[in-house]
């Protein structure tokens, strides 16, 4: 971990790009993508093929230090190269990008209203080849699907139980846990949660900061308590199912708080469009979420 990368993280304005679309949601980001399943057989082609996507997106010449503080990679990306250059070391040393990476296994069945993460024994191991790999921070997603305070507990205790884990081994961890757009209670949901983080956060020491991720919240400027909170690095939104359009002009009631679009970002790009379309089509998403996130 750098004081340069920690610097681009606290002030630097920008946004993250969420490039981390595990085993279980490649396939739909590559039929986003303009790539049906029937078009790769078994993981390896799968994963060759959302590496190239990945590739093309890095390599663009929007994507950059200028509106992009990092990048969020999965892990089989961070195993591989760019232009023979592993991919976190290209983020940072040809863009001017912080790497980080998703941690996660996945979700637990939904109980108690929330979806918890599976266990994930092989952690430790996991950060020691991040270090190893230059990566800055992680982040890991739970989901809450409805205001039960039994349930957003465990998801939050959860969430800083494995943080800490991640902040011993010098990383920063992004603590993620999304509330469904969709959820009936969403507001009470909130709620709960902010109170949550924020008994946590106060019991982190005094030298250690996490990031948050959360869903854009329905009260403009909620999470603006959190954003002010000495442990927070950063507060980063994720899109959640919202149209790019409609998470841009969300998030941009929320001063302070910068996407960490996924879906969102790639929406419009083309596995057969033309390099010039490809990069013109980024262009105006990078722009357009940059706007949002400075907003």
């Amino acid at each position: 971990m750098s004081e340069k990368q920690t610097e681009v993280m606290r002030e630097g304005k920008g946004f993250i790009a969420a490039l981390d679309q595990s085993g279980g949601s490649t396939p739909k980001a590559l039929r986003l993508y303009g790539i049906p399943e029937d078009a790769y057989q078994g993981e390896d082609e799968m994963f060759d093929l959302v590496h190239q996507m990945r590739t093309r997106i890095i390599t663009s010449p929007s994507f950059t230090s200028e509106k992009i503080l990092a990048a969020i990679l999965f892990e089989m990306t961070m195993d591989r190269e760019i232009d023979g250059i592993p991919t976190a070391q290209y983020l940072w040393e040809k863009k001017g990008i912080v790497p980080l990476l998703k941690t996660d296994k996945g979700l637990a069945d939904k109980e108690n209203g929330v979806q918890v993460m599976k266990d994930n024994p092989g952690l430790d191991e996991l950060c020691k080849r991040a270090v190893e790999k230059g990566i800055y921070g992680t982040k890991m997603r739970s989901v809450i699907h409805e205001a039960n305070a039994e349930g957003i507990k465990a998801v939050i205790e959860q969430q800083f139980e494995v943080g800490k884990q991640i902040l011993s081994h010098g990383l920063v961890p992004i603590i993620e846990p999304e509330v469904d757009i969709n959820a009936p209670d969403k507001a009470e949901a909130e709620k709960m949660m902010r109170d949550e983080i924020k008994r946590c956060l106060d019991e982190l020491p005094e030298d250690q900061q996490v990031m948050l991720k959360v869903t854009i919240p329905t009260e403009d400027g909620f999470y603006t308590p959190l954003i002010e909170h000495p442990r927070v690095m950063r507060v980063v939104a994720l899109s959640g199912g919202y149209e790019r359009t409609d998470a841009n002009e969300r998030l941009s009631r929320n001063p302070g708080l910068i996407a960490s679009f996924s879906r969102a970002l790639t929406e419009g790009l083309s596995a057969d469009q033309s390099d010039e379309d490809f990069n013109k089509t980024l262009a105006e998403s990078i722009e357009g979420i940059y706007q949002a996130s400075i907003a």
